[in-house]
């Protein structure tokens, strides 16, 4: 069995559906403005700064999978560029969409020969641990954006 595919799938379900969670990024987000993507709720991240984040790490394991070094660094994952209006936070997740499939379609082709060949550098784990991890790390935050996004529906309803 070809893994990389399968685990390319995964990634796109958890940005664009089809997975057991029956939840994914660009469904959560649609109804997001860009007025609550950048509203601050208790000392919790904004929609906006965990949407960039994810994505961030996305672009981050492209490069390694394009054979280039890891430059990624943890300070400016969460450093995105200013939301002021609509077209500042449409912007974002256009580029959130675009580098989920251009990441899920590098992944298709990988080589499954390689999925257990170090990552980057060693002390990262190997190929398939990352690709993993990147999905897990998706989830986890998309569930954060959930729950961030019900308060905010909550508080304008009250």
């Amino acid at each position: 069995m070809n893994t990389a595919p399968q685990i390319a799938k995964f990634l796109k379900d958890v940005h664009f559906g089809g997975n057991w969670t029956a939840v994914n990024l660009k469904d959560t987000l649609a109804d997001v403005s860009w007025q609550q993507a950048t509203t601050k709720v208790y000392s919790f991240n904004t929609i906006a700064t965990l949407a960039f984040h994810i994505s961030y790490y996305i672009g981050a394991i492209t490069q390694v999978l394009n054979e280039e070094p890891l430059t990624a660094k943890d300070k400016y994952s969460f450093d995105h560029p200013p939301i002021n209006c609509k077209e500042d936070w449409d912007k974002m997740l256009e580029k959130v969409w675009a580098d989920a499939e251009t990441f899920a379609k590098r992944v298709e082709q990988f080589p499954e020969s390689k999925l257990e060949e170090p990552f980057a550098d060693g002390k990262y784990g190997n190929y398939y641990r990352n690709l993993h991890g990147i999905i897990e790390h998706t989830h986890y935050h998309l569930g954060q954006i959930v729950l961030i996004k019900k308060l905010l529906n909550k508080k304008d309803e009250g």
